[in-house]
């Protein structure tokens, strides 16, 4: 199994980025996706999650009304689309797929999403 997150960088503060996940090697649509963040020096936390065939969805109260969470399962790929950001939001985006009945969780290698003027 495989997560490749792809999308981060450097932006201004109030910018915009999309992050998008791409998963390999399990069955992509039987999965609960997430994507979790790390700021240096602080402990991992959950940003967005929806669930396997797109029905629920939440969101972290810090970023619930700026970032989207989405997924395609035909394309086995899942999104965060992050609005007026903030340099609080400034952390490695790491993407995160679990299988409610089987347990089975696989983390991507992370990306790095810089807010900084």
């Amino acid at each position: 199994a495989q997560l490749v997150e792809s999308g981060g960088g450097l932006v201004q503060p109030g910018g915009s980025l999309r992050l998008s996940c791409a998963a390999s090697g399990f069955r992509f649509s039987r999965y609960d996706m997430s994507w979790y963040r790390q700021a240096p020096g602080k402990e991992r936390e959950l940003a967005a999650v929806i669930s396997s065939a797109g029905g629920r969805i939440s969101y972290a109260d810090s970023v619930k009304g700026r970032f989207t969470i989405s997924r395609d399962n035909a394309k086995n790929t899942v999104y965060l689309q992050m609005n007026s950001l903030k340099p609080e939001d400034t952390a490695v985006y790491y993407c995160n797929a679990k299988h409610g009945g089987s347990g089975y969780d696989y983390w991507g290698q992370g990306t790095q999403v810089t807010v900084s003027s």
